[in-house]
Parts: C-alpha cells; structure tokens; sequence
C-alpha cells in the first residue's frame, strides 16, 4: 500500500473463533455436503487469512447426523450424541481438504482419539499452530455427550485466547422472531447477552452462552453465505448482530 500500512492494520480482530453450523453444509441437498457451500467457506476463510488473522474453526454435523435421524429413534442420548461427535469429523475433514486444495495450511485436532487422521487437542499445539498461520479446526465437539458444538466453540475460544466468537449462519443476524417466518422481524445490530436471554433469541445454547457470559466474550452473527461478509466482520465493518457484555444499553435495530 503506498501509505506503508498492510492489510493487518485494518484488522479489528487477529484471533477469532469461527462457528459453522453442519445444516449450513446443506445448500439445496437434503443431507451431506453441497460442494458449492464447502468451497465458498473455504475461499472466505483464506481470504482472512491472508490479511493475517489466526481461524480456528468449530462445525457441527447436523447435515450429516440428519441422514441417520431415523435410526436414532429410541437410541440412548449419550449413544446419539457420540454419533454426532463423528457426524462432525467428517465436516472437519471436508472442510479441512477444501481449505488445502486452495492452498491454505491446517491441522484438524480431535477431542476423541483418532491418531490416524486428526491430532488429539492440545492447547498450547493449537495456540502454536495458529501463531505459525494454520487454520485449527477442532473436530468431534468437546469429547462428552450432552454437550452441543455451540459450547465446544465457545470453550475453544476461551481456551486459545481468542478475541471474538463469529457465528457463521444462513440469515444475516439476530433477530426479533424468525425472519424466514416472520416478515416483520427485526434485525438487532448490537444487543447485550441479557437481552438476548431476556427476549429467549436463539443465538447459543444456554451453557455455551454462560460461559461467554462469564469470560465477557462478544459474539457476532452474520451469514457466512454473503462473499467479503467474513472479511468485513474481522475488519470491524457493521455486519451482522453483535452480542456484547459491556454495560447494558438498549438494543440497536437494523434500519433497512
């Protein structure tokens, strides 16, 4: 740039934990991974690498675990939810082979072991392969049943010391009531973590969102499916629904 700053500079955010839900995979199929979704997150996430911010990424598995719904039925939850721990491994590894055939360096950690295609998580290894420009991507949620993704994302964030958790979806916030139901709903700019409880707004499951509570930890939902919106969120442009915890102010509603 002929001023001398680089594309870091512009950065609000250099560490951030990115959380993709598994249905997001879904695009126009009824289960599994649509291609074109897979290699859009996966050229939206080089891009910010590129302008050096250090992605960890967690995913669900809902796409894959959809699939198998009916022979759950009547199956033990902590049996289900290991199903789903695997369901998203395989999420992990996709993603993890998209971003390397654009050229993007990764490891994939596990909280289960599976040495022959993943690394056990260890803190400080993935805290040094993010310092060396690797995406992290944490696979098979916290290792325990009963507990979601959303509180996996949220307990990775906190243990990598990273500055925000993104939430990627398909809608372009946190609204007052589902805007793919309710044409009069809202889209809320910035909200405190009380009024999202307050109002019962799903952003998090209720343990993934106390720990965010407790450690002050932002959340910004934003649709990951609109091209830059990844790029624009960790330079700090206003995109998507910012989940605060600094003193409580009335939520700002989107004008559009």
């Amino acid at each position: 740039m002929a001023d001398g700053s680089t594309k870091s500079d512009a950065l609000r955010y250099r560490r951030v934990l990115l959380k993709l839900s598994g249905e997001a995979l879904l695009g126009r199929e009824p289960y599994g991974i649509d291609e074109e979704v897979l290699t859009l997150y996966a050229r939206e996430i080089r891009q910010v690498v590129e302008h050096g911010v250090e992605v960890a990424v967690v995913i669900g598995g809902g796409n894959i675990f959809r699939g198998v719904t009916n022979a759950t039925k009547g199956m033990t939850r902590a049996h289900a939810d290991y199903m789903g721990m695997l369901a998203t491994m395989i999420n992990a590894m996709a993603l993890q082979d998209a971003l390397e055939q654009i050229g993007v360096w990764t490891r994939l950690q596990s909280s289960i072991k599976m040495e022959e295609i993943a690394e056990p998580f260890i803190r400080r290894r993935a805290i040094r392969h993010l310092e060396k420009g690797r995406v992290v991507i944490f696979g098979a949620g916290t290792g325990n049943p009963y507990f979601t993704t959303d509180t996996a994302a949220a307990l990775r964030a906190l243990e990598i010391d990273a500055e925000v958790i993104l939430k990627g979806t398909r809608v372009d916030g946190v609204f007052s009531a589902d805007p793919e139901k309710d044409p009069t709903a809202e889209r809320f700019t910035t909200i405190h973590g009380s009024e999202v409880i307050r109002r019962g707004l799903r952003v998090m499951d209720m343990t993934a969102f106390t720990l965010c509570q407790e450690s002050r930890k932002p959340i910004i939902v934003f649709n990951m499916k609109t091209p830059g919106n990844l790029l624009k969120v960790v330079q700090g442009q206003r995109v998507g629904t910012l989940v605060h915890w600094n003193d409580p102010k009335p939520a700002d509603v989107a004008r559009i």
